[in-house]
């Protein structure tokens, strides 16, 4: 069994309350180093904390928002200016492809990335398992805005199982999610605010004892959140971390 190390790139929400970056976590195992999500501030928060980007061999997005994914076109317009040949996987819910090509071309129409750069497109499937370059993903159907086709991720890379809420309102979807994870990342955007979408602390503590993770760590801060930081009682997500298990 080998090390694995969570390096967290970025952990804020979509306005990057606290001046935290977008959501990004670099996770490194001995045969693969892996993005899960990739913000729309990936790229500079990757170069702050020392990211070789070709040590990532694969990106799993958990739904389609900007803070999540909109990073990957400036990820993939930098690799394709250095000629990168090594291979770069992109795991998605359905319409990955046609997502991040629509984005590559209003951002930067003509560029050809996508046709100078060694891709492979892959689709997970809800309550299925999907293998790739040393790693395993099983995606859950969570409770988001629809049409972001949201999941929560659970990935077995080096012997470890990291699983990750993705950004959902309290759903029971979590407690298999969780289930006996060695790191579970489960976003907390509000501390008691009920917004529809995303999970608050309090609901998060009501439920807590019947998520049987063996670690946790509380993401995507809100400003409600970062306000009420004293009174919470889990572990907490900053940029920068680094996380061994």
């Amino acid at each position: 069994m080998s090390k694995v190390e969570l390096t967290i790139i970025g952990c804020g929400d979509a306005f990057a309350n606290g001046a935290r970056m977008h959501t990004c976590f670099y996770i490194k195992a001995s045969h693969c180093g892996l993005l899960l999500d990739c913000g729309a501030s990936a790229v500079p928060g990757l170069k702050k904390y020392g990211v070789d980007s070709n040590d990532i061999d694969t990106i799993v997005i958990s739904h389609f928002h900007g803070d999540h994914f909109g990073g990957i076109p400036f990820l993939l317009l930098e690799e394709s200016l250095r000629q990168r040949e090594k291979p770069l996987t992109i795991i998605s819910p359905p319409t990955g492809r046609e997502r991040i090509t629509q984005l590559l071309n209003l951002l930067y129409p003509s560029s050809d990335v996508l046709g100078r750069l060694n891709l492979l497109f892959k689709t997970f499937i809800p309550g299925g398992m999907l293998q790739a370059d040393h790693l395993e993903v099983c995606a859950f159907p969570v409770v988001h805005t629809e049409e972001a086709f949201p999941h929560g991720l659970r990935i077995g890379i080096g012997g470890k199982i990291i699983s990750y809420s993705g950004d959902t309102e309290w759903t029971p979807v979590l407690i298999e999610l969780a289930r006996d994870a060695d790191l579970f990342i489960c976003e907390c955007n509000f501390y008691d605010s009920a917004i529809k979408g995303h999970m608050n602390y309090m609901t998060l503590r009501a439920y807590d004892k019947q998520l049987t993770y063996k670690q946790i760590l509380l993401t995507h801060f809100g400003a409600e959140m970062l306000q009420n930081l004293d009174q919470v009682r889990h572990a907490c997500a900053e940029d920068g971390l680094k996380i061994v298990l």
